[in-house]
C-alpha cells in the first residue's frame, strides 16, 4: 500500500467532499500533499472552494427554504439566532464571506443566511469569493506546514509497510495464544 500513490490518485476527490462538509482540516491536508507534489496546488484550491462553495450553497438553500422551522427547534439560543440574524441584515457583505473564518459558524452561518432572507444574486458572489479566500489560505497554510512535517512524512511512508507487518504478526501470535487457551479450557480434564 503506497499512501502517495493513493494520494495522487483520490487525493481531488476526497478534498471535494470532505470540503463540503469539514472543510479546515482536508484543506490543511491539500495544501502539505501540494506541498509533498502529490497534487498541484492551484487545483488543491480550486477543488477545496468548489467544495466549500456547494456545502454552503446547499446550506443557505436549506435555510431559505426550511430556516425558520429549524432555527425554532432551538430554544435555549434565540437571542444569539436573533444577533446573528441583525447582524447580516446590517453587514451581509462582510458576513457572508466572513462566516466561514468564524469560529462555530461553519455550519450554521450559510443556514443563518438563507434564513435570514439574503437574496441569491448577494449571497453567490460573496460564497464564491470567501470560498476561494479560503481556500486560498487554508491551502497555503497546509502548504508551509508542509515544510515542517515533510521529513516526519517521509518517515512515515517508508516505515509504514513494516508497522502493518508488525501489527499483523502480533495480531497473529495473539490469535494462535486466545486459540490455544480456548482449546486447553475445552479439553475434558483426566
Amino acid at each position: 500500500m503506497d499512501v502517495s500513490a493513493l494520494i495522487s490518485q483520490y487525493g481531488y476527490a476526497a478534498l471535494l467532499v470532505g470540503s463540503m462538509a469539514e472543510g479546515e482540516t482536508i484543506t490543511l491536508l491539500g495544501g502539505v500533499s501540494a506541498h509533498q507534489g502529490l497534487l498541484s496546488f492551484p487545483l488543491v484550491v480550486l477543488v477545496v472552494a468548489l467544495g466549500g462553495m456547494i456545502g454552503d450553497q446547499v446550506l443557505y438553500l436549506l435555510g431559505r427554504r426550511y430556516g425558520n422551522g429549524i432555527l425554532k427547534r432551538f430554544n435555549k439560543h434565540q437571542d444569539k439566532i436573533a444577533s446573528a440574524q441583525k447582524l447580516i441584515a446590517r453587514h451581509p457583505l462582510l458576513f457572508v464571506p466572513g462566516c466561514r473564518f468564524m469560529y462555530g459558524f461553519r455550519i450554521i452561518g450559510p443556514l443563518l443566511i438563507g434564513a435570514s432572507h439574503v437574496p441569491p444574486r448577494v449571497f453567490l458572489p460573496l460564497n464564491i469569493l470567501g470560498a476561494l479566500v479560503w481556500a486560498t489560505l487554508f491551502t497555503a497554510l497546509g502548504y508551509v506546514g508542509g515544510e515542517v512535517i515533510a521529513p516526519w512524512l517521509h518517515s512515515l511512508d517508508q516505515h509504514l509497510k513494516h508497522w502493518i507487518w508488525l501489527a499483523l504478526a502480533v495480531g497473529f501470535v495473539a490469535l494462535l495464544r486466545y486459540g490455544f487457551k480456548r482449546r486447553q479450557r475445552k479439553k475434558p480434564h483426566s
